[in-house]
C-alpha cells in the first residue's frame, strides 16, 4: 500500500511490526536515511544492532546472492524481539528477488525495510510495496519539515515544547537547512539545554546552528543595504556561481526591502515594527533588520521596492538584455541609494 503525508510521517514513528515490508524512496539521500533510521529505531529499539536483531543487506550483495535475504529473513536470533532485514540503495533491478521475499514472508519473519533513490509511478518496486497487501511504500519529498516534524525532533532531542514564538523561528530555519543539519541542530540544543530548566530561547538554537562559509543572497543584501556597491562585483560572482539564478536574488531582494518596508512603517517605529514581524526574526539578524529600516526610511524604501519591481518584470519577460547584467545594474543602484 501506498502512504504520504502526515500518515506516512506517523507511520515511520509508529510502524506496524505485523506488516511484511516498507519501502522507503527519495531523491534526497538523507531525507531518506533519517526516515529509515526513525523507522529502524521504532522496530528493533536501540540495542536492535548490538542485539543481532537487525542484519544490513547492501543492494549489491544481494543481486549477487539472492538467497542471503530469505537467510536473513527466516534467521531466528539469540536475543528476542522484533527483527529487521534491511536493504539498502535498492533498485528496479532487485524487484523480482524483494517481490519474492514478501509472497514468502510470514507472520515471526524479520520485517523487511528498503531504502532506494528516486523512483518513478512505473518503477517496478514501487509496484512490488505498493500492490502487496501488508507492506508500504512511502516517498520522502523534498519538502521542508512541518510543525508536527519539529515537535518530534524537540521530543526526541528531550526538549519541552517552545513558545508559539520560539517555534516559528524553528520553522523558519527549518527551511533554510538541510534536513540533516537540522537534525543535528536540535540534538546539539538537547545537549546544551541538558538540566537547564529555563525556557528555549531562538539565541540558544542559533548558537548551535551550522554557520555557512558559502556567500548567500543576506550576504549580497548585506553589502547593497550598507551602500557598498564596490564589493558588489565578487560577492554577486560567488553567488552565480554557485548557482543562484538572477531572478532568485530578485525574489530574496525583494521579500528583504518588503520586510524592511513593513518595519519602517510601524507608526511606533523601527523597534516596534519588528515586532510585528510574521515569521518573527531572532538573535543578530533582529538588531540588523532594525538598523537597516530605520537608516534607509520608509520612503527611500518605497523607491527601492519599485526598482526591484521594474527589474522582476523585465528578466521574466522576454527581454533579450543579460538577466545578470540587469539585475548587478538595479542593485549597484539601490546600492548608491542607501548612501544619500
Amino acid at each position: 500500500m501506498k502512504m504520504a503525508g502526515s500518515g506516512a510521517q506517523g507511520y515511520l514513528r509508529n510502524p506496524d511490526p505485523s506488516h511484511s515490508g516498507l519501502l522507503i524512496f527519495g531523491a534526497d539521500a538523507m531525507r531518506v536515511a533519517t526516515a529509515r533510521q526513525t523507522v529502524i529505531a521504532a522496530l528493533v529499539g536501540p540495542q536492535g544492532e548490538e542485539e543481532m536483531r537487525l542484519t544490513r543487506i547492501p543492494a549489491a550483495d544481494l543481486r549477487k546472492d539472492p538467497a542471503i535475504l530469505d537467510d536473513a529473513i527466516k534467521a531466528r536470533g539469540f536475543f528476542p524481539g522484533h527483527r529487521v532485514a534491511f536493504v539498502e540503495d535498492a533498485t528496479d533491478g532487485l524487484a523480482k528477488a524483494l517481490t519474492a521475499a514478501l509472497l514468502d514472508w510470514q507472520l515471526g519473519d524479520a520485517q523487511i525495510v528498503v531504502t532506494a533513490g528516486q523512483l518513478t509511478a512505473k518503477s517496478a518496486l514501487r509496484k512490488a510495496f505498493e500492490g502487496h497487501g501488508s507492506a508500504v511504500a512511502i516517498g520522502i519529498y523534498d519538502d521542508p519539515p512541518n510543525r508536527d516534524d519539529i515537535q518530534n525532533a524537540l521530543k526526541s532531542g528531550g526538549l519541552a515544547a517552545p513558545s508559539r514564538d520560539i517555534m516559528d523561528g524553528l520553522m523558519e530555519l527549518a527551511q533554510t537547512l538541510e534536513p540533516g543539519d537540522f537534525r543535528q541542530t536540535v540534538e546539539k540544543v538537547g545537549l546544551y539545554k541538558l538540566s537547564d530548566d529555563t525556557p528555549l530561547t531562538m539565541e540558544d538554537v542559533l548558537a548551535c546552528a551550522p554557520q555557512s562559509a558559502e556567500v548567500d543572497v543576506d550576504d549580497v543584501l548585506d553589502v547593497v543595504t550598507l551602500g557598498q556597491a564596490q564589493a558588489l562585483g565578487p560577492v554577486l560572482r560567488n553567488l552565480y556561481a554557485q548557482g543562484v539564478t538572477p531572478v532568485t536574488l530578485c525574489i530574496g531582494a525583494t521579500r528583504h526591502f518588503k520586510r524592511l518596508h513593513a518595519v519602517a512603517s510601524d507608526p511606533g517605529g523601527a523597534s516596534a515594527g519588528i515586532g510585528r514581524l510574521r515569521p518573527p526574526v531572532f538573535g543578530p539578524r533582529r538588531d540588523k533588520i532594525v538598523r537597516q529600516a530605520s537608516a534607509w526610511g520608509r520612503d527611500r524604501l518605497e523607491r527601492a521596492l519599485t526598482a526591484l519591481t521594474d527589474v522582476d518584470l523585465q528578466l521574466r519577460s522576454a527581454d533579450s538584455a543579460p538577466q545578470n547584467a540587469l539585475m548587478e545594474r538595479t542593485l549597484i543602484r539601490l546600492a548608491m541609494m542607501a548612501r544619500r
